[in-house]
């Protein structure tokens, strides 16, 4: 991977353009990765700065819901590109899930929830009777 970089632009040079770019406000989307266990859904996020308390977490059948707010600080930037605002993300599952059941957790800026898949979703043995 490579990364280039420019020596940052003197404030007096900066473009208009540019700085007509960096006042604007930009949705925050949730990005996710769900991962699908034997008997659980897996889903991790980035939630940088953020605590359990500025999240919340609903869970209906097979559809999980994430949303919370990144507070907007009032320091004057040249360049602000790091969301805020709320943010609201739902996801459905490919089945119901056990809410009863679930874990969620933040560490170093990354949420994980832990959604057990339902009883009735799960795949049972049956065991064949040899005569």
């Amino acid at each position: 991977m490579n990364f280039y970089m420019q020596p940052f632009p003197h404030r007096h040079s900066m473009p208009r353009r540019w700085a007509r770019v960096a006042e604007q406000n930009f949705e925050h989307r949730l990005a996710a990765n769900v991962r699908d266990e034997e008997d659980a859904f897996v889903l991790t996020s980035l939630v940088p700065g953020l605590k359990a308390e500025d999240l919340t977490i609903n869970i209906l059948e097979d559809v999980v819901t994430v949303e919370g707010e990144i507070k907007q600080d009032e320091n004057e930037y040249l360049l602000r590109e790091l969301p805020t605002g709320n943010f609201r993300r739902s996801l459905r599952l490919p089945t119901s899930v056990d809410a009863g059941k679930a874990e969620a957790k933040i560490t170093d800026g990354v949420l994980t929830l832990r959604l057990p898949k339902a009883e009735s979703a799960r795949p049972k043995k049956i065991k064949i009777a040899a005569k």
